[in-house]
């Protein structure tokens, strides 16, 4: 997908994380195979129907949104990672949790499978 948005937003980040953001859109690609990429508030985001994942490089960490709301054991193990808004907050200066980024990215889609069906029009939190 060269000139996408996604690769625009790569080649502007530092190119010590271009790898992290590489490798978050090659998991999620993996884990929500059907998942379409696309932006969302000027950054890179996946979609199934609906917007279910953002991530985007800032200075001293990557960004990954929505807050995860289900499963418990899944947002229990988020819990080093949550910011104040329940966002999710991975440092340039610590080890990588690939995996656990690849697993809410699976969660999140099933989060909001509901709203991208038309099935609920309830918050994912309902």
């Amino acid at each position: 997908m060269t000139g996408s948005p996604h690769d625009a937003h790569l080649a502007a980040a530092p190119e010590a994380v271009r790898p992290r953001l590489a490798a978050i859109q090659a998991e999620v690609e993996r884990r929500v195979p059907e998942a379409e990429r696309c932006t969302g508030y000027a950054m890179p985001a996946y979609r199934r129907g609906k917007i279910f994942l953002y991530f985007a490089a800032f200075k001293k960490h990557i960004g990954v949104y929505p807050p995860l709301h289900a499963p418990a054991d899944l947002v229990a193990e988020l819990a080093p990672y949550r910011g104040p808004n329940g966002n999710l907050v991975f440092p340039h200066d610590r080890t990588f949790p690939l995996d656990l980024i690849g697993r809410t990215a699976a969660a999140l889609a099933a989060q909001y499978a509901p709203l991208a069906s038309g099935e609920d029009s309830r918050s994912p939190r309902a």
